[in-house]
């Protein structure tokens, strides 16, 4: 039998960013979402001339040239649950083979997942990040092109199963950042689990697509604002 082939865009040896401790992260080509602040277009295509074709040992040679200094392996995108066979395999392996008993296995996610996905995927899985864009359905699918319903509905999902690492929060001034919005959204957050982690992103300019290159930025006094509007509807872990 022909062995499993994932589709690579780019990997990172070494990262303190994409979940707990130091990990490596592999972010796997194809998206479902066409984000307009995207910062990685370049992953959105299923298909690239310029990905890399891994196989399940290929990927594990990465894994274990940064061993002496990673706790863990992050999948990320584009949107790694568009290859979950794959994912579902090599954290799999991840588990099963003693060298890497210490590595934890990370899911960096744009929750536009089905359950059927996570219920593959959660027996091997030990966290998952998951961005939340808007809260309102109708600008959502202006940000990302799509519905926020799955998105939500896996925040619940992964929840319920103590999988949720964090959820995080891009923000962007005058698009999804008020403070309505932002007590919206940490007020259904708190529904779900009242010890939710959550994560503000803010929104950066540079090397985004065209369309978002002239939106604003954050200030300290609106980082400081958006914090605030969080706290206020009860967010309690906030980073």
């Amino acid at each position: 039998m022909s062995p499993l082939l994932s589709r690579i865009a780019d990997h990172l040896p070494f990262t303190w960013v994409d979940g707990p401790g130091n990990r490596i992260v592999f972010f796997f080509q194809g998206c479902n979402f066409d984000c307009v602040a995207c910062h990685n277009p370049q992953t959105i295509p299923l298909q690239s001339v310029h990905a890399h074709t891994w196989s399940i040992d290929e990927v594990l040679d990465r894994i274990r040239a940064s061993m002496p200094y990673i706790t863990g392996v992050t999948v990320s995108g584009g949107e790694a649950t568009l290859q979950h066979e794959f994912v579902a395999q090599l954290f799999s392996r991840i588990h099963t083979e003693r060298e890497f008993a210490h590595l934890t296995t990370f899911v960096d996610s744009n929750g536009h997942v089905t359950p059927d996905v996570w219920d593959e995927l959660t027996p091997v899985t030990d966290g998952v990040m998951v961005d939340l864009k808007a809260l309102d359905d109708d600008l959502h699918r202006q940000l990302t092109g799509q519905s926020n319903e799955l998105v939500l509905a896996s925040i619940r999902h992964l929840a319920r199963l103590g999988l949720l690492y964090e959820t995080r929060l891009l923000l962007m001034p005058e698009v999804n950042d008020s403070d309505e919005q932002l007590q919206a959204v940490g007020a259904w957050l708190m529904a779900v689990d009242p010890e939710m982690r959550v994560k503000i992103n803010h929104f950066h300019a540079h090397g985004t697509r065209a369309p978002a290159r002239d939106w604003a930025e954050a200030d300290d006094e609106r980082k400081d604002r958006n914090r605030a509007a969080l706290l206020a509807a009860g967010v309690e872990n906030l980073c």
